[in-house]
């Protein structure tokens, strides 16, 4: 079964990224509270705007980042796939709060955090790759 140290590692990383998601979701929520701007309005402030775009830019981030974390939980095994993902997270959070304070601000999160998923997907290749050539291996 997949309860072993990994998955449960990589388990609790995804409760970590769910986190982060709520954390963004709550500050477009303040924002918006704050400048009284309420849906269906998607901007009117630019604080309002900026929280929405890293709401925006953090779940479409996270749907590359989930599948590669697993692929590589399964395939390379380790806690290097967990950890690497630990580093996406970090990466989010300080996205999110140099984005908040100013969009030229971002780019540090977003290159860990993407770093962090290039590493994901080189891991789940190598591990995937790998584990092919050992199942077909005559």
């Amino acid at each position: 079964m997949l309860a072993v140290p990994a998955a449960i590692l990589s388990a609790a990383v995804t409760i970590l990224t769910a986190i982060v998601l709520i954390y963004t979701m709550s500050v477009v929520g303040k924002a918006r509270r704050m400048h009284k701007i309420f849906p269906p309005a998607m901007g009117g402030h630019p604080e309002v705007e900026r929280a929405l775009r890293v709401q925006g830019n953090t779940v479409e981030q996270v749907v590359i980042f989930l599948p590669l974390l697993w692929v590589a939980t399964l395939y390379f095994h380790g806690w290097i796939p967990a950890a690497l993902g630990v580093v996406w997270c970090v990466g989010r959070v300080l996205y999110a709060i140099g984005y908040m304070k100013e969009a030229d601000k971002r780019g540090p999160g977003f290159g860990i955090a993407a770093l962090a998923s290039l590493a994901l997907l080189v891991l789940s290749i190598w591990g995937v790759v790998v584990s092919w050539m050992a199942a077909t291996a005559i």
